[in-house]
């Protein structure tokens, strides 16, 4: 493995733990012993890839330093997920409510039309009922007039009669009667 693809690596943060190191007496770290590789022949190096050694430690220590330099970024993140969750739930909330009074609006528009109608149908029912009071007046009046016409006609009817009933009265009064023999 060469010196580069160990610095790359460590940048990534790729050193694994699971890598045999071979030299944990010593506490060497993969620099360290890269640079007793590269001092080496390179005739010897080509061949035969040594594997990196990485003491506990450094692992442990990069580990801390990079959880310390990032750490502190993602509480913030969180935090401000966190937030605008929040702010999410409030504006779906406002949003909700405002939902709420257009459909009341509507509502009372419609309840405005219910009201015109209503009292579109009021002054028509107004309207019929001073009709029928109209027409029960005139047929009130109508009835007193059939029964006053009713009551003359029985009168001139019982006058006839009683007229005819007079004059054949009269005519039977002018009807010459025999004189009775005197014997």
């Amino acid at each position: 493995m060469s010196l580069l693809e160990v610095e790359r690596r460590e940048d990534k943060g790729l050193l694994l733990q699971g890598d045999p190191p071979q030299n944990t007496e010593s506490g060497l770290t993969p620099l360290d012993s890269l640079s007793m590789a590269g001092s080496q022949s390179a005739e010897d190096a080509a061949p035969v890839e040594e594997p990196i050694v990485v003491d506990r430690k450094a692992i442990e220590k990069l580990t801390e330093g990079l959880l310390s330099h990032y750490l502190p970024d993602l509480h913030r993140s969180k935090q401000s997920l966190q937030e605008l969750t929040q702010n999410q739930v409030i504006l779906l909330d406002t949003l909700d409510q405002e939902v709420t009074k257009f459909r009341e609006c509507n509502s009372l528009l419609d309840l405005n039309s219910l009201f015109t109608e209503a009292k579109v149908y009021h002054s028509k029912l107004v309207n019929i009922r001073k009709d029928m009071i109209m027409l029960h007046e005139k047929t009130t009046k109508l009835k007193k007039r059939t029964l006053k016409l009713q009551q003359m006609r029985q009168r001139e009817a019982l006058e006839k009669e009683q007229q005819r009933e007079k004059e054949l009265e009269r005519e039977r009064q002018l009807i010459a009667k025999p004189a009775k023999r005197t014997t």
